[in-house]
This record gives structure tokens, C-alpha cells and sequence, in this order.
């Protein structure tokens, strides 16, 4: 196996990218991740682009095509693909697989999602019908807004099975607000929150469905956004002429995918989402104590619960007192979704897993924003998911100083 490295991280700011076209935010990803180390397009090797929505919102297939029109990277291996919310996750790993078959010594990923016109307004019914085609037919009967309901179940039933109240799960999306405030890529970077008005029905905070505990700050951002990671082998550094102690190495990776039925499944216990995370560590040869810094899907503040258990730094149950503890913290035990998470940082659909990992470098790197800056990290996680915990991607990242 060859070791892979990050060579360079690029993301726009979350939240919208008003009139900004398909073709430029490819064009752009490429150039701009380049620019970060000063090299060009036609250095790249391979690549892959992860995307949701590009279909059904924005009329576009076939990225890769679009990657293949930035001169210099005509005619080399580029793929799209797509595995729902866990899609910049997928992109990056299938770099990866490249770079081990020795189809290059260098790949970029790309994530996007363009969920906003150009005018920066949603269109929340129609945002809601494309992401439920990634949820089973079967579940789908009866529910408006398909994803925020059959996660509404999940919290409804973390919250009965673990016995705890709602307000834990309010603490999450407190502690992500204020995070986000020192992020200047976050989408709610300007917004203060606190427990109280998480938890006040009034305004804009209403139930999402009726009878079920998900309010609309436990769900994470609807956000236009991009996010693009440069890997390369030891070969490709020194093709670069990019020094390996700057970079970060993808130490661990592993994914893994559960039916697409929720009903039927321990949600509370996702098989393939905790194999996932057990592999890359093994790969990595770390332990989850040995994680100081962690990016985790929370798509929904009870994903910010169950992901922490997931990652093994709480057990089962435990998610939420975690964070209420201040295990999570900045300057906790492990400080998770130091960026905002997708609650408030945003959650571009395809860039997301590129960007939990993009973050997770620049942790290690040093590169956060002091007042988010984890200190003395040197190995972080990443927990990716799509659909109802169902596609999981996962990462280690390890300090290469």
C-alpha cells in the first residue's frame, strides 16, 4: 500500500454561490486548490468529483467532463460518483483506489452542491423531493420532508431508548452555532445561538413534523458550496515540489454500506458505519483515544450524538453527555466539529465529506482559526455518512510534521 498524502485543501464559504455556474464551480475547485501550492492543472493525475443534486437541481451530468474541459486534464482518469450524502467522502477515497493501482501519483476530489438559484433563494419542496429519492420507496409514504422525518424518528427513538431530553441534543447544535462564529467559511458564522431559543417554538423554530422532537435547529443548513482536496504518494510530493512535512497523511480509510430500509435495522447501532470506523482505524494502527480531532456528520443534532459513539469516544447511550461534559470542545477531549458541522458551518451535499477532511488537516496542520485550533493533535477522524445511516465513509488523517 502506498502512502497517501494531502497536499492541499481548497473550500469556498458555505452557504451560497448565488448565480456561480456548474462548469465554474468545477473550473474554479481545480484552479483554486492548485493555486494553493502553486501548481498547475496538468500536474494532476487523476480525479474524482462528488455531487447530489447536480441532476435533479441543477440540470448537469456527467461532471467529469466538466473536470476533463480545465486544460491539462483532458483525457485522464476522472469519475463522478454519488452515494448520497456520503458523496465527497466516496470522491476522495476513489482517488485514493487510483493512486493505489498506480494510475497516478497525483488526484484531486471535488465536492459540490449548488441547492440554491441564482438569486440565493431555496426552493424547500423541491429540495425536499430530490433528496428523498435517496431514502427506500417503502419509507417514503405519508412524509412531506422524507429525510428530516426519518431522522425525526431516529431522534425520537435515541431519545425514549437512551432516556434523555431533548435539550441535550439542543447543547450540540448551541456548542456548533458558536464554533461557527470564528469559521469564516461557515454559513452561520453571524448567527449566536442559545439553549433557550433552541429550544423556544417560535419564529423560524417550529417542529419539523408533527408528534416527532426534531426542531429546525437540530437540522443542518441547506448550503451551496465546494470543496476540493490535492492527494498525492511520496512520488507525487516530489512532482509537486510539496515538502511531506506540510502535509497530512490519510493514514486510515474504510467504507461500508447497510440496506437502505431503515425499519428493520438497530439505527442506534449501525453495523457498517461502526465496521467502517473499526477498519480505519486498523489501517491507521491508532485506537479512538488516540483521535484529538474529529469531523462527524451531523446532519441532525442526533448524529452529533450517535456519530460520537460511532467514532468510539462515547459509549453507547453516551453521545449527548459527551458534549455536555465538554468532551467535544475545543479544548476537550476531543474537539468535534470544531468548524460548526453541518449545522453551522453548512451542508453543501457533495463538498461535506471532502471538507470534514479538508478541515481535519488544516487542524493538524496548525491552519484552524486560533480560537478553534485544537492543540497538540496529531491524528483526527472523519465520519461520513448518506442516506439514513446508511453509506459511511471513513477516515484517519495523521500529522506528518
Amino acid at each position: 500500500m502506498k502512502h497517501v498524502y494531502i497536499a492541499a485543501y481548497h473550500q469556498s464559504k458555505f452557504g451560497k454561490l448565488m448565480d456561480m455556474s456548474v462548469p465554474e464551480i468545477m473550473r474554479r475547485s481545480v484552479t483554486e486548490a492548485c493555486g494553493e501550492i502553486d501548481a498547475e492543472p496538468a500536474a494532476i493525475d487523476v480525479g474524482s468529483v462528488g455531487a447530489v443534486c447536480n441532476i435533479s437541481l441543477n440540470q448537469q451530468g456527467l461532471l467529469a467532463g466538466l473536470v476533463a474541459d480545465i486544460p491539462g486534464l483532458a483525457g485522464k482518469p476522472i469519475d463522478s460518483v454519488e452515494n448520497a450524502c456520503a458523496s465527497g467522502g466516496q470522491a476522495v477515497l476513489s482517488v485514493i483506489q487510483k493512486l493505489q493501482m498506480g494510475w497516478g501519483d497525483t488526484g484531486i476530489a471535488i465536492g459540490y452542491e449548488k441547492m440554491r438559484d441564482a438569486e440565493g433563494k431555496m426552493d424547500g419542496k423541491l429540495i425536499g423531493q430530490a433528496l428523498g429519492y435517496f431514502s427506500h420507496p417503502a419509507e417514503r409514504e405519508g412524509k412531506v420532508y422524507i429525510f428530516p422525518h426519518l431522522f425525526a424518528e431516529v431522534m425520537e427513538c435515541y431519545l425514549k431508548i437512551h432516556r434523555i431530553p431533548e435539550e441535550h441534543l439542543a447543547q450540540i447544535a448551541v456548542i456548533e452555532y458558536a464554533n461557527a462564529r470564528h469559521n469564516d467559511y461557515a454559513q452561520m458564522r453571524n448567527v449566536q445561538l442559545t439553549v433557550e431559543q433552541a429550544m423556544k417554538i417560535e419564529g423560524i423554530n417550529r417542529y419539523i413534523v408533527e408528534g416527532l422532537p426534531l426542531k429546525t435547529y437540530d437540522c443542518s443548513q441547506i448550503t451551496d458550496g465546494y470543496a476540493a482536496l490535492i492527494l498525492a504518494t511520496d512520488e507525487g510530493l516530489a512532482k509537486l515540489s510539496v515538502n511531506k512535512k506540510d502535509c497530512v497523511e490519510i493514514a486510515g480509510y474504510a467504507q461500508a454500506t447497510d440496506p437502505l430500509r431503515k425499519s428493520g435495522r438497530d439505527v442506534l447501532r449501525p453495523a457498517g458505519a461502526i465496521k467502517a470506523m473499526k477498519a480505519a482505524y486498523q489501517m491507521a494502527g491508532v485506537k479512538a483515544d488516540d483521535v484529538k480531532v474529529a469531523e462527524i456528520h451531523d446532519c441532525f443534532t442526533v448524529m452529533g450524538a450517535l456519530g460520537t459513539e460511532v467514532l468510539g469516544k462515547a459509549e453507547y447511550g453516551k453521545g449527548a453527555q459527551y458534549w455536555l461534559d465538554g468532551k467535544a470542545s475545543v479544548d476537550g477531549e476531543c474537539g468535534i466539529n470544531t468548524s460548526g458541522g453541518l449545522i453551522a458551518k453548512g451542508h453543501p451535499i457533495g463538498a461535506t465529506g471532502v471538507a470534514m477532511i479538508g478541515w481535519c488537516a488544516w487542524q493538524l496542520l496548525g491552519k484552524a482559526p486560533q480560537a478553534l485550533q485544537v492543540k497538540g493533535a496529531e491524528v483526527a477522524g472523519t465520519f461520513n455518512i448518506g442516506g439514513p445511516i446508511c453509506a459511511s465513509v471513513c477516515t484517519v488523517l495523521k500529522s506528518c510534521a
